[in-house]
């Protein structure tokens, strides 16, 4: 077994360096994965270019990388059901099972969680970019053969999104729109669409990405970086129930909260690097809107895979390119351009 890990490390804004760390004796009651694959994710850009991702700064070190899957190489003491040479899909959330919002059934707001490749605690909890990481059994969920370590390691965007629509509530054959037709928005959208959404706008201000949207079956894309005019007709036409915000920009929360109608829905997925969003308050009390926020997954983990497994969500139809993860920092500029990329995801080798 290797004593040592290559580890895709971030030193400040755009200073990710590859590092050999030093690989500790397995601690009791931890799992050591090889690295199969990680998807590049937004909070991955935010904190490449800034060094931060909303209200969390890297004041140390800090390992990205928490879209992950491998194979198991080492088990410390007992793991029910896991042997090495499993393959498996990582959660990179550990959640304590005992605080307040893990006796109420929402782990995602967890008050003691672990999240893999977060500056939200100090010291930073270290990701999964790496050619050998640890976690604990709860956190690995077998694939079955057939399925792909890079459409595994895209279980954790899936499980957002999944996330997201159920916190819209019940949107079986209402009308929606996403802001934002990046990887999240994309996989709103699909998942949005098998919760029965009968129609979905994706509205954005880049072309190359609104193809994409176009490609995966949206009803409507709106390029909104000349105006909103068509947004508007097409919302006096027919108004919207739910709005999903993905972009993470005031703006966007601002035409979220005014295109919706009254009494709608909207859900604030995005969250933008320095950590605060405008909202325009009256609007959301002169229209009586639900604005909800949406931070991650609970249990949509395990149904994530359990879709991917059995081909009902096609993840790898938004990968647009693989690159090996020794090649980390320059995969990172390339999902940084959205004229070329939509999902770029690390492989092994």
């Amino acid at each position: 077994m290797t004593s040592t890990a290559l580890a895709a490390t971030l030193f400040g804004p755009e200073d990710l360096r590859m590092i050999e760390h030093p690989l500790d004796k397995l601690a009791s009651g931890m799992v050591r994965i090889r690295f199969g694959a990680g998807g590049i994710c937004g909070s991955d850009m935010h904190y490449f270019r800034h060094a931060r991702t909303g209200d969390f700064v890297v004041k140390s070190p800090l390992v990205l990388g928490h879209e992950i899957s491998g194979e198991v190489v080492e088990i410390s003491g007992s793991a029910a059901n896991l042997k090495v040479g499993d393959r498996v899909a990582v959660n990179p959330s550990r959640w304590c099972g005992h605080c307040v919002a893990c006796r109420e059934g929402r782990p995602n707001l967890c008050e003691n969680i672990y999240f893999m490749g977060s500056a939200s605690k100090t010291p930073h909890m270290q990701g999964g970019f790496a050619n050998y990481f640890d976690a604990i059994p709860a956190q690995c969920v077998k694939i079955p053969d057939h399925v792909s370590y890079q459409a595994a390691a895209l279980a954790e965007p899936l499980a957002v999104c999944l996330h997201a629509v159920a916190r819209a509530g019940n949107i079986e054959g209402k009308r929606g729109i996403i802001f934002g037709a990046g990887p999240i928005g994309l996989l709103t959208m699909l998942a949005a669409h098998r919760a029965g959404m009968a129609d979905i706008t994706v509205a954005d201000i880049a072309p190359a990405p609104l193809a994409f949207a176009s490609r995966l079956g949206a009803s409507h894309v709106e390029n909104v970086s000349g105006g909103e005019e068509g947004l508007k007709a097409q919302a006096a036409a027919r108004p919207y129930d739910v709005a999903f915000e993905v972009s993470g920009t005031a703006a966007g929360l601002a035409s979220a909260i005014g295109i919706v109608r009254r009494g709608g829905v909207v859900v604030q997925i995005g969250n933008l690097p320095g950590g605060q969003i405008p909202t325009p308050s009256n609007a959301v009390m002169a229209k009586e809107i639900d604005l909800r926020g949406s931070f991650r997954f609970g249990f949509e983990f395990m149904t994530a895979v359990e879709l991917i497994s059995a081909g009902s969500v096609d993840v790898l139809s938004l990968v647009t390119a693989e690159r090996p993860l020794s090649t980390a920092p320059d995969a990172l500029r390339l999902a940084l351009d959205r004229s070329q990329s939509v999902k770029v995801v690390l492989t092994a080798n």
